[in-house]
């Protein structure tokens, strides 16, 4: 999608706590195409529904110094890190390991996952493959999974997930209770019935006169088939966000004017 945000103030008034996030998509699958990621935009959604800005999203492979990597660079930048996929039973499952690795905690077969999965297992002894799955960090908090019951984990600012899109999302609902939350961003769309470049420059102007909110652009093909863009305000203070709204439906009846005016 043709997306073009004018954002003139990263997050608002400096007396308003945002919370921000960071995805981090981990496998093979992904990059290659073979599996389509629908994780991105459910976690996405769900974070903005609860007050935490999602403000990165990145997808590495199964490398292990490449997830390292990552890690250390968004958890220092985020108030939280969503790792999706890597935490199943065969060998190029390795997420434990490389968060165990940012984190400079020894990687453990934990006692708790493991009572979790034998009794998944009628009580069973667990096989090389399943004890995999018990592996968690040193220090780490699990995160239940009512799926399937393999669990994730929470260190640090650090949520491990699996990349199941059910179960990923068991797990964004167990966790979502005890994450801190930032005041909720406010959002209102409003049909320009013109197209972007009729209005590009007019809509600038209107950001930088209202530096609290943020306007987005979507083009679009409307139900006649011509060109036409939305405009989408967000902002955390309603009375701002009420007021950027209003210049934006006044810049746009007096560009249809002045349209108008030259046919």
């Amino acid at each position: 999608m043709n997306e073009k945000t004018l954002d003139s103030a990263a997050a608002g008034a400096a007396s308003v706590e945002v919370v921000t996030a960071a995805v981090l998509v981990i496998g093979d699958e992904i990059l290659s195409g073979r599996t389509k990621d629908k994780n991105i935009g459910y976690i996405a959604e769900y974070l903005t529904t609860i007050g935490i800005d999602t403000k990165e999203v990145r997808v590495v492979s199964d490398v292990e110094d490449e997830i390292v990597a990552a890690l250390d660079a968004l958890r220092s930048r985020y108030t939280y890190v969503f790792t999706t996929g890597g935490i199943g039973p065969t060998h190029d499952d390795i997420t434990a390991d490389a968060v165990a690795k940012a984190f400079g905690v020894p990687l453990d077969f934990d006692e708790r996952a493991i009572a979790i999965m034998r009794e998944r297992f009628g009580g069973a002894e667990l096989n090389e493959a399943r004890m995999r799955m018990t592996r968690i960090p040193r220090g780490a908090d699990l995160v239940e999974n009512k799926v399937s019951r393999a669990p994730g984990f929470w260190i640090g600012n650090v949520v491990v997930m699996a990349g199941i899109p059910s179960v990923m999302q068991a797990m964004l609902d167990e966790v979502a209770p005890k994450l801190r939350t930032g005041v909720k961003l406010l959002s209102e769309s409003v049909r320009a019935d013109l197209r972007e470049g009729d209005i590009g420059t007019e809509l600038g102007l209107v950001a930088k006169q209202h530096p609290d909110v943020m306007i987005g652009s979507y083009p679009f093909t409307d139900e006649a088939g011509g060109p036409n863009t939305n405009l989408v305000v967000r902002g955390r203070d309603p009375q701002k966000l009420a007021a950027a709204r209003a210049a934006v439906e006044e810049m746009l009846v007096q560009v249809r004017a002045a349209l108008a005016a030259k046919t």
